[in-house]
């Protein structure tokens, strides 16, 4: 295992904080160090560039620091705080200090890992009532967010086209794998078909508006429920080309990772809800469209870590079957079954 940075070593102790935590939890993702500092968290973006994103000066990290508080307080103003400067001084770290800055970190208030709805859902406490929550919650937070010139670029047939097109193009390797050359030549075939098939109403989709600054990550453990407060996080901040799109894709998302986890009943009352409180009367639809494609990315993406020859075999097996599951939900879609 990889020496952890001087930063993050001195970010581990509870002593770094001017509210000094009992202890200080490190978690880690391919992009950040995440430090759990009881009722507070701070994140900070690792200096990597994986094409799709890049945070490899300290400028590009204060700067998506920045864009992540911003994006992220449309949909939980009072869990995302501020952008807090670090600087240095010979070999001490001060947090809050902007007079040597050498790195930026995001501070959040903590929400209960209890109150993820992955969580709730896993132990039986959601009721339609609360997807009903869920649905007309985001349909409001969508409602004050402007559909612009700039967010209909997004929405072009020609956008979408190259997003599916690239797609298949970056998992045909995988046919005889996780996906079979018949599911695949389906949920293609399908998919282009769709697109040139409903060139007008994909038209009629920009000219209501649809297409929106939106959320881009859209799944069951960016939600937290704490009684009557309903908290969405951790929107991309990275990459507008995933985040900018129909507001029935990020609704798709989270339609279809309900129905993957077992839970399509209340993946209908979320739509139903969104739809009705947003009062959006073609997303019925393309709704079946961006569930296929959603599906699908996520097959893409969980297929990617069978290249990662870091990967021990239980990880690569669980990884196999994960994006197996993916391209199957996708199909059952393009058959109607769901």
């Amino acid at each position: 295992m990889a020496e952890l940075p001087p930063l993050v070593k001195a970010m581990r102790d509870p002593f770094f904080y001017p509210h000094l935590p009992p202890r200080v939890d490190l978690l880690q993702t391919h992009i950040s160090y995440i430090f759990l500092t009881g009722e507070l968290v701070y994140k900070v973006k690792k200096p990597v560039d994986f094409g799709f994103l890049d945070f490899t000066t300290l400028e590009k990290r204060r700067h998506f620091c920045q864009e992540e508080l911003r994006l992220n307080r449309r949909f939980s103003p009072d869990v995302y705080l501020e952008v807090v400067p670090i600087s240095v001084d010979a070999d001490s770290f001060r947090l809050g200090d902007d007079s040597e800055v050498i790195e930026y970190a995001l501070k959040m208030r903590r929400i209960s890992e209890d109150h993820m709805l992955y969580r709730l859902l896993e132990a039986g406490r959601v009721t339609t009532d609360d997807m009903q929550r869920i649905g007309s919650h985001l349909a409001r937070v969508y409602s004050a967010i402007q559909g612009d010139e700039r967010s209909r670029a997004f929405g072009g047939l020609d956008t979408i086209s190259t997003n599916v097109v690239e797609n298949f193009e970056q998992t045909r390797r995988y046919i005889g794998g996780p996906i079979s050359k018949e599911t695949f030549e389906s949920i293609e075939s399908w998919s282009l078909f769709f697109m040139e098939e409903n060139a007008a109403l994909f038209e009629q989709r920009v000219a209501q508006g649809c297409i929106k600054d939106c959320h881009g990550d859209l799944h069951l453990q960016h939600i937290c429920m704490e009684g009557d407060a309903i908290y969405i996080f951790d929107c991309i901040e990275f990459n507008e080309r995933f985040r900018f799109g129909d507001v029935a894709s990020d609704v798709a998302f989270l339609s279809m990772d309900l129905d993957l986890n077992g839970y399509p009943g209340l993946g209908r009352v979320f739509v139903e809800a969104y739809t009705e409180a947003s009062d959006d009367s073609t997303l019925a639809r393309v709704l079946q469209f961006y569930k296929v494609y959603r599906a699908y990315v996520r097959a893409k993406i969980t297929s990617f870590m069978l290249d990662d020859e870091g990967l021990d075999k239980r990880a690569r097996d669980e990884a196999f079957q994960r994006a197996k599951q993916y391209y199957g939900l996708a199909l059952e879609y393009v058959k109607g079954n769901i």
